[in-house]
C-alpha cells in the first residue's frame, strides 16, 4: 500500500472521546451513503467525530451562517472503522475497473502496468486501509470529515463534482485552472467558501479533495507545520 507524505508524523494520542455529531444542527444524509452500499460499520456510527473536532465543526457552521444565514454544512461522512475503509477501497477499485471496461473477474488478465494505474487512481482519493497504528486512515481517527453545503431552501450546493469522484475535478482548484467551464466562477466560489469557513475554525483541507477537512490527525499536522498529531486510530 502507498505511504502518504504525512505518515512520517508521529502520533501522541490524547484519548479524546469519539462523540455523536449533533445531526439536528447540520444537514445529514439518511441512510448514510456507505451504509446503503453495505459498508460494515458494526456497532459504530459514521456520524461520530472526536469531541474537539465536533466543537470546531460547530464554529465552522457559525462562520458560514454569518455570511449566509440558514445555510448549513452537510455531513457526508465522518468516522470510518478500517473495515469500512477497506470496503470502500474495494468498492472504488471495482468502479475503476468498470470505468476501464473490466470486471472483477478480469483482474488476473489485466497487464500489471495497467492494474497499477487503476490502483493509483483509487488511491488518489482513498487512503490505504492500513491497520498499522503509525499510519491510520484519516477517517479512522475520528478527526476527518467529508462535507458540502446546503442552502436556505435545503438544496445541496453544486460544487462542480460529486464527493468521492475519481477525477481531476475533485482537486480543490480545478475550476480556477479550467475557467472555460461556464460555471467555473460559481464552483470556485462555493469551494472557496467551504474552505474559508472550515480553515477559520482550525481545519485543514486535503490538497486533493475539495470536500475533505481534518483537525488533529497526521494530515492536519503535516499541513499545519505541527510536529505531532493528536489523534490515532480508534
Amino acid at each position: 500500500m502507498p505511504k502518504r507524505p504525512y505518515h512520517h508524523i508521529p502520533i501522541q494520542e490524547c484519548n479524546e472521546a469519539l462523540i455523536p455529531i449533533p445531526g439536528e444542527l447540520f444537514a445529514v444524509e439518511t441512510p448514510h451513503p456507505y451504509e446503503k452500499l453495505g459498508a460494515p460499520y458494526g456497532g459504530y456510527s459514521p456520524y461520530f467525530l472526536r469531541e474537539t473536532v465536533v466543537e470546531k465543526l460547530l464554529i465552522a457552521q457559525n462562520n458560514l451562517q454569518q455570511q449566509y444565514p440558514n445555510w448549513q454544512i452537510q455531513i457526508f461522512d465522518a468516522y470510518r472503522p478500517v473495515s469500512v475503509q477497506q470496503f470502500m477501497v474495494d468498492y472504488a477499485f471495482a468502479e475503476a475497473l468498470q470505468m476501464k471496461g473490466f470486471s472483477s473477474q478480469d483482474v488476473s488478465q489485466i497487464p500489471p502496468s495497467q492494474l497499477e494505474q487503476i490502483w493509483e487512481q483509487v488511491y488518489q482519493i482513498w487512503a490505504p486501509p492500513s491497520l498499522d497504528l503509525a499510519t491510520p486512515p484519516p477517517h479512522s481517527t475520528g478527526s476527518a470529515v467529508d462535507i458540502t453545503l446546503v442552502d436556505d431552501k435545503g438544496k445541496v450546493i453544486n460544487m462542480g463534482s460529486p464527493i468521492d469522484e475519481m477525477s481531476e475535478r475533485s482537486l480543490p482548484d480545478y475550476y480556477r485552472e479550467h475557467t472555460s467551464h461556464p460555471q467555473a466562477k460559481e464552483f470556485s466560489h462555493h469551494r472557496q467558501l467551504l474552505c474559508d469557513v472550515m480553515v477559520a475554525a482550525g481545519f485543514v483541507r486535503n490538497p486533493r479533495e475539495w470536500w475533505h477537512f481534518s483537525y488533529g490527525d497526521q494530515m492536519w499536522a503535516w499541513l499545519s507545520g505541527e510536529t505531532t498529531a493528536k489523534y490515532g486510530r480508534i
